[in-house]
């Protein structure tokens, strides 16, 4: 298994950066790394979900788990593997939210990741959290 993430504190309330969160198909509005995101209906355990991010190759996969506001973990197949990709929220302090994002991959597909995927990935959660933080902002 190769496992890599990042986290940051974002100002703003649970319950707004949850609903951009889970807001799957509207990822492309607000993530600059997100070409394409669909889901097949509510944001539910079970849900499958369609991505594509610039760079790398896009992929189906279902929502596994649901915590509102705390969690939500998708899991997509790889040859002979899986990724795992959780997100989670916690309150930390006056209005402020400690957002995670954390990436595990198991299978054959760990060195490819390791080497190539997991370095571009992991500079960019970065990115995705603080436009998260900008989108729950603008739609108050």
């Amino acid at each position: 298994m190769y496992e890599f993430g990042d986290e940051q504190i974002l100002q703003g309330d649970i319950d707004k950066l949850w609903a951009v969160f889970t807001d799957f198909a509207r990822f492309p509005d607000w993530d600059p790394r997100e070409e394409m995101a669909e889901i097949d209906g509510p944001f539910v355990p079970g849900a499958t979900i369609r991505s594509k991010q610039k760079g790398n190759p896009g992929g189906t996969g279902k929502i596994t788990r649901v915590e509102s506001p705390n969690r939500w973990t998708g899991e997509s197949p790889l040859p002979g593997g899986k990724l795992v990709i959780d997100h989670f929220l916690e309150p930390v302090r006056d209005g402020k939210v400690k957002v995670t994002k954390r990436y595990q991959v198991h299978g054959p597909l760990t060195l490819v990741f390791r080497l190539y995927f997991g370095p571009r990935v992991r500079k960019s959660i970065s990115t995705t959290l603080t436009a998260l933080e900008r989108e729950a902002q603008r739609r108050g």
